[in-house]
């Protein structure tokens, strides 16, 4: 199957096999391939996650970091394979359910991903336009254009080349784990109390909620499409040994950027709970600002709103992105930026302009997101399992078995919230 041409803008990497090729040179060649992770890490450190990370911290003290924890080693896998499988087929996710899967399906899966693109907008827009109040005081629906329209700056950078793109990302990414670092150094946690955190528990059905927020804020669908899309980027056309070590690349790439990703979200329920729980201050956003800077000094406040700032501003504009390649890739046609970005981002104006309550907002809005896992990640489990698509590449056995284990804990979580929820 010959590779589709990359997406507009892209440029392409080519790698050098030689065995002779001394260690910095290696080095050298090896940097410019890294970067899809980090871009995908966005989504699991986006404000949905700071939401529901506060609130697990706030209402459960170190309960819930089990789940954290476990959350973020499953999207280790699910990036991995998403990553795997752009570099083995030369097409992203949405391209292979459209070419590999019946036609009501693959347009089954394109509706359902666009309901959650715009649950993944909220989520990015409300938490940009309360760092803004929270810092500057702009009005939640003035703050909320205003990130569309620095949203829309960042994704201008794409037709200049992947890498300008890249670089900035990584760059609010930095800005959000130095942010949450400073919050972290100074809370004061509790070490047995987070060791307790780690050992898988519940308390009542309002912990279970928030557990399926937390996984729907950390293992995102939009991110399991876009990653595929951003490894076919460094593609040129390769043979076996190539792709093969592009793998290796990349599974260095998704480890190490996930686990910045799972330490931030660790630390934003640690900090949480050190400062939040169990006390008078709440367990919003605006609360979260307001004791830090009570509890910490006001470097922590100004740290914490900057960090918020900075993921809704990042992630906003990946979320974008990948709707853009989901469109592409079902339907072989794709929307103007800003027509997309004005489509998707309506309903987080809407939550702002009837001024809703912002974490909760954000809260469903992670919850609403894990129910859109499966229809990501079951495609996914599917397709790089089968020698046809994949070749050489198709998935070993355990590798199946782990993600299919994945999957099937997600939409066992989503059966029981969703009975608990009706009152089954």
């Amino acid at each position: 199957m010959t590779p589709p041409p990359p997406l507009p803008g892209a440029a392409s990497a080519t790698i050098s096999t030689s065995a002779r090729a001394p260690r910095a040179g290696r080095v050298r060649a090896t940097l410019p391939l890294l970067g899809p992770a980090f871009v995908a890490a966005v989504a699991y450190v986006d404000p949905g996650n700071v939401a529901t990370n506060i609130q697990g911290g706030a209402r459960f003290g170190y309960l819930l970091l089990w789940v954290v924890l476990a959350a973020n080693l499953m999207a280790m896998l699910v990036q991995y394979l998403s990553a795997k499988t752009g570099i083995a087929t030369g097409r992203n996710l949405a391209e292979l359910c459209r070419d590999h899967l019946p036609r009501w399906a693959a347009i089954g899966l394109w509706l359902q991903a666009e309901l959650m693109a715009m649950a993944t907008d909220l989520a990015e827009f409300v938490g940009a336009a309360v760092a803004l109040d929270l810092l500057f005081g702009v009005p939640p629906l003035s703050a909320g254009l205003i990130t569309g329209a620095v949203s829309l700056g960042i994704l201008a950078l794409r037709p200049r080349g992947y890498r300008r793109f890249e670089v900035t990302i990584v760059g609010l990414l930095t800005v959000v784990l130095l942010g949450f670092l400073y919050a972290g150094l100074r809370s004061g946690a509790d070490p047995a109390g987070v060791a307790r955190g780690l050992v898988p528990a519940f308390r009542g059905g309002d912990s279970l909620l928030l557990a399926a927020g937390i996984v729907g804020a950390t293992v995102m669908p939009h991110a399991i499409y876009l990653h595929s899309a951003l490894s076919q980027e460094r593609l040129a056309v390769l043979g076996v040994a190539e792709r093969r070590r592009l793998i290796g690349v990349q599974r260095v790439d998704v480890a190490v950027a996930m686990g910045v990703a799972a330490v931030l979200n660790m630390g934003m329920l640690v900090v949480a709970a050190a400062v939040l729980g169990g006390g008078p201050h709440g367990d919003t956003l605006e609360a979260a600002h307001t004791a830090f800077g009570s509890v910490l000094g006001g470097g922590a406040a100004v740290a914490f709103g900057l960090a918020l700032l900075a993921s809704g501003l990042a992630a906003s504009s990946v979320g974008t992105f990948a709707g853009q390649v989901v469109m592409q890739g079902f339907l072989r046609r794709s929307l103007p930026l800003a027509l997309r970005r004005a489509v998707t981002m309506a309903p987080a104006l809407v939550v702002l302009g009837l001024g809703l309550d912002p974490t909760r907002s954000l809260v469903a809005s992670q919850v609403v997101l894990s129910f859109g896992i499966p229809f990501a990640l079951v495609p996914l489990v599917v397709l790089s399992a089968r020698r046809a698509v994949m070749g050489p590449f198709a998935n070993r056995r355990a590798t199946t078995v782990a993600a299919a284990a994945i999957a099937a804990v997600i939409v066992t979580l989503n059966v029981v919230l969703l009975g608990q929820t009706l009152g089954l």
